[in-house]
């Protein structure tokens, strides 16, 4: 469903004054001012008055905020339930049946101007394809217009997003194109958010340098986009059965000839699915390849513990939510994770071996050590050759829609 004038529902809770509008001067009163007893588009407080507007139009029909994400909010019912996911004016309403979806729009209706947009088969720019097994996520036809767009639809194709062996060292120059290289940046960076992991590691890396753009900064952007025409057709599936969250993590130690900082990065899977994922610099400096792969093993942490507590108030789920598996490639970091002292000296590393720990006693986690080459998260610290990121690809489940 979408909500007509969004913005216009919002109450003011502030006096705020206007110019008459130009055409609705009322003659003999020029010099007077308008009070406004409505939000209105280009104020301040509006996107606020909104969400609190529809926030409180939710709590009285008996609707509960998912504590997570106060955006999703959720109605369970004795013989049912239904949740509606809200994006600003745009909202799914969800994994409930017929009946209470349909109570559910009537009620969003009486209470505010809506438009009910029928079964989900778009939204946010992403297509939602019901196959067989399940459900099917994908961006083709945005990563179409993309290429149109910037005029790479008739390139040639190429099977990996980054050269591994090309080495991007900072250009001191002026640089080249900064404007559009930033809007191709951040079109590639909607699109690795949405439904494409495996360009993580190249966007996360390139967008590092949109200030410093130089000819060898194109050459590797003009590649990840040559990678998407190569697979448009890419979609991340999701399969009814197996709804069990697991994580996969790893990090690359110094990389980078000019930055000694590693990269991080992990994945979550539900359904055989990513669900969640993150490339990115680490923010301090590890002096061995376990502290790189335990600060990464920290930072999952940090979003396994909001997954777990999302699960656990969503009505469907169990709420004896298990132990959430992390796969890790690195046995040193194992180790450390598993021994209940810590007798290092890094104090950075100290702090999040008790961070890990915590969370392994409570039984929120429990680690597993996975191999190298079946790691699916490679892709998103470090270049790989085609056949390696091809394998890893179909590990997220991301592969062609049909």
């Amino acid at each position: 469903m979408d909500v007509k004038t969004a913005f216009l529902n919002g109450d003011l809770e502030e006096e705020i004054y206007i110019e008459q509008p130009e055409g609705y001067v009322v003659p003999g009163q020029e010099k007077k001012v308008c009070r406004l007893v409505k939000s209105l588009y280009g104020l301040k407080q509006t996107p606020k008055q909104w969400h609190k507007k529809f926030d409180s139009t939710l709590l009285s029909n008996g609707f509960a905020i998912n504590e997570c994400d106060k955006c999703v909010y959720m109605k369970d019912n004795s013989d049912s339930f239904v949740m509606i996911c809200l994006y600003v004016d745009d909202m799914l309403i969800t994994w409930g049946s017929p009946s209470i979806i349909l109570e559910t729009k009537n009620m969003l209706k009486q209470c505010l101007d809506m438009k009910d947009m029928g079964i989900a088969d778009v939204i946010l720019g992403i297509k939602i394809y019901k196959t067989s097994d399940g459900l099917v996520l994908s961006q083709s036809h945005y990563i179409e217009d993309v290429l149109r767009k910037f005029e790479m639809f008739d390139s040639s194709p190429i099977k990996s997003p980054m050269d591994r062996n090309q080495k991007l060292d900072k250009y001191r120059g002026a640089p080249i194109c900064q404007e559009q290289y930033a809007q191709v940046i951040g079109s590639l960076m909607y699109i690795t958010n949405c439904t494409r992991p495996d360009i993580a590691y190249a966007v996360n890396k390139l967008a590092r340098f949109t200030c410093i753009s130089s000819n060898d900064y194109w050459k590797a952007l003009n590649r990840v986009l040559q990678y998407l025409k190569y697979t448009l057709t890419y979609g991340l599936h999701y399969s009814r059965y197996l709804a069990v969250l697991e994580g996969y993590n790893d990090a690359n130690w110094i990389s980078d000839i000019e930055n000694t900082k590693s990269t991080s990065g992990y994945v979550f899977t539900i359904g055989g699915g990513a669900v969640s994922w993150k490339s990115s610099k680490q923010t301090c400096i590890a002096r061995s390849m376990m502290e790189s792969e335990f600060i990464a093993l920290d930072k999952v942490e940090e979003e396994v513990e909001w997954l777990h507590d999302f699960l656990e108030d969503v009505p469907c789920w169990n709420k004896l939510v298990p132990s959430v598996m992390i796969h890790c490639d690195n046995q040193s970091a194992l180790r450390r994770a598993r021994n209940s002292m810590y007798n290092g000296k890094s104090r950075h590393i100290r702090r999040r071996h008790k961070t890990v720990r915590q969370l392994i006693t409570t039984g929120i986690i429990s680690i597993d050590y996975i191999k190298s080459k079946d790691n699916i998260v490679d892709p998103l610290t470090k270049g790989l050759p085609k056949d390696h990121m091809f394998c890893l690809s179909r590990g997220m489940s991301l592969k062609p829609k049909v």
